[in-house]
């Protein structure tokens, strides 16, 4: 269990990040397509999970901006964004801001993807959503880099996350 803060109050997680070095669970989440992935779906490229609460908020809006910029210029990466909100939601987040070089990615029919990665937020009022976390994952899934960001309405590190891809 880790600990971090929603606006200046505890929450608590349900476990914590997978370890740098090991290799990362895999998952089964679901597109905006409606379509069942796993890491096998992603096979051969690097690939940075932005997990997010929800889409619906400013912080998760502009990490995923920040890194859609990113994937523009690296093919070799995919930026998979991971939520609670719906694949419809997704979609339409996507579409009215030109989010083209990321891949929603939705935990509508499963919390499990939450629970593997230590990032389910067990109390407070986001309890049952994700915690706001970055892990990068190398291409042959072997997690390069963590981060649980301490603060859920602050943004990750960008410098440190998008150097662990290089």
């Amino acid at each position: 269990m880790a600990t971090i803060t929603f606006i200046g109050k505890s929450v608590h997680t349900n476990g914590e990040l997978p370890a740098v070095g090991s290799t990362a669970p895999d998952f089964k989440l679901v597109t905006v397509d409606l379509k069942d992935v796993s890491l096998a779906d992603f096979a051969g490229k690097k690939k940075l999970l932005n997990i997010v609460p929800s889409l619906d908020t400013s912080v998760c809006a502009l990490s995923t901006h920040k890194f859609n910029e990113h994937a523009k210029a690296h093919p070799d990466t995919v930026i998979l964004v991971i939520s609670a909100d719906l694949p419809f939601a997704q979609k339409r987040f996507c579409s009215n801001d030109g989010l083209v070089n990321v891949v929603p990615l939705s935990m509508m029919r499963s919390r499990k993807f939450a629970k593997d990665y230590g990032v389910l937020q067990e109390d407070g009022p986001l309890a049952g959503l994700t915690a706001r976390a970055v892990v990068v994952l190398d291409e042959n899934n072997h997690v390069r880099y963590t981060e649980l960001v301490p603060e859920i309405t602050q943004e990750p590190d960008y410098n440190a996350a998008l150097a662990a891809l290089k």
